[in-house]
């Protein structure tokens, strides 16, 4: 189901139209079974492989929503019958098979399909999977998001997250901030975790994925606009991503990998919030130019610092990225070195600081309850944080809250 676990309203008025596709009788039964836990579908059979690929892929997307097709009976000719159903686009095709085999994964993707499906399938599996393909398809309706006609493609708003070492808190600020962009904003946001062998922002959010920025990597050549909307999770709030490794990967993606990603994603999103962790190199992978905002999260500590000082010198006199310091746990002790101190060494202004509030971050870690569904001095902080991209006003602090939950500054 969707992360609320309802149906949701764009599926409630007119049912699916369904195809499923399989010339074997027990894989095409149990892959209509699943379809039981979805309650608002009009499920059509078909027992073969249509013999003329395009006249009936032509049918196929005039009749149905989706398509649902067995993989396992002819792999190189289901591949090539979802290419053609999938050709201009508009409509998603669900593909089953048996085998955990990434690469036909991968090829199923690159051919066009939105999901794939490993058997047996559950009930709550196929009703998920149909639910993230038709919320791809209407994008969304504008309860949600509010896409400004005037905007042109590959105009979206960079702001990457770096660390000055790690440990420095910048996949929770980083996640906390994009969710609260997405909500504030309105508009396409995309998070993309480009922390490897690792990643943990999808973890922080609570969301599940099958893709991670890895397979964006190992596919560059071939990246674009809709194979990276395949590789996407939604979380409940209307943001985007692009997981990174849920499992250990020593994959490492080039320079040009990782500048097409960026590109593609800037293509289709308006906001692109990039949690960097601690590659300090990002600058080699796409041109840190004046379009971009650069958050450099540290504390106060002589690695930190000396790591921060280092980045810093790095950037570009003049026509360089809006670099804005991020002091996170900025209340958690000065081990003896002032913040003047820190502003002179960094030879920035401190811009954000982010008060040290153990509890709530493990509470998010724990639940994954955003920081910002907090009314909290961190959750604040990051709501500042976000206005100062979208202007959006944020909502004042309950007034019954005690007053020992209202400290924090900021130095502009």
């Amino acid at each position: 189901m969707s992360a609320s676990g309802k149906i949701p309203d764009s599926l409630g008025a007119e049912p699916l139209s369904i195809a499923v596709i399989s010339p074997d009788d027990l894989r095409r039964n149990l892959a209509i079974r699943a379809l039981d836990g979805f309650p608002n579908g009009r499920i059509r059979e078909f027992i073969s492989y249509p013999p003329d690929i395009e006249s009936v892929t032509r049918v196929l997307k005039k009749s149905f929503d989706v398509v649902i097709i067995d993989l396992d009976s002819d792999p190189e000719y289901t591949l090539e019958l979802v290419e053609n159903i999938c050709a201009d686009g508009g409509t998603n095709v669900i593909v089953f098979s048996e085998k955990v085999d990434p690469g036909l994964m991968v090829r199923c993707l690159r051919a066009g399909a939105r999901e794939y499906l490993h058997t047996p399938i559950t009930p709550s599996a196929m009703s998920e999977a149909l639910i993230r393909v038709w919320s791809r398809r209407v994008e969304t309706t504008p309860e949600v998001f509010e896409q400004p006609e005037e905007r042109q493609a590959g105009e979206g708003k960079l702001l990457a997250f770096l660390s000055a070492k790690g440990g420095s808190g910048v996949t929770t600020l980083a996640t906390s901030f994009a969710l609260s962009l997405a909500e504030q904003s309105r508009s396409r946001t995309l998070l993309i975790d480009l922390n490897l062998p690792l990643g943990d922002a999808a973890l922080n959010l609570g969301t599940k994925h099958l893709y991670s920025s890895v397979n964006a990597f190992e596919n560059a050549s071939r990246l674009d606009p809709h194979f990276l909307s395949s590789l996407l999770v939604q979380h409940k709030s209307g943001l985007w991503i692009l997981a990174g490794p849920s499992e250990m990967n020593h994959f490492h993606p080039t320079d040009e990998a990782i500048g097409t990603l960026l590109k593609v994603a800037l293509e289709d999103y308006d906001y692109v919030v990039v949690d960097a962790g601690s590659k300090l190199d990002l600058q080699r992978s796409i041109r840190l130019d004046e379009s971009i905002t650069l958050y450099l999260v540290t504390q106060i500590g002589i690695p930190e610092l000396r790591n921060a000082n280092r980045l810093v010198k790095q950037l570009p006199i003049e026509g360089g990225p809006t670099l804005e310091i991020v002091l996170n746990r900025s209340d958690s002790g000065s081990q003896g070195i002032e913040e003047d101190h820190v502003a002179r060494a960094l030879t920035r202004q401190i811009r954000w600081r982010i008060p040290n509030d153990y509890a709530a971050v493990r509470r998010m870690q724990n639940s994954a309850i955003p920081l910002t569904e907090e009314d909290s001095p961190i959750g604040q902080a990051i709501r500042q944080m976000t206005q100062s991209i979208t202007g959006a006003p944020v909502p004042k602090e309950n007034p019954e809250k005690k007053k020992s939950r209202s400290f924090f500054s900021f130095s502009f």
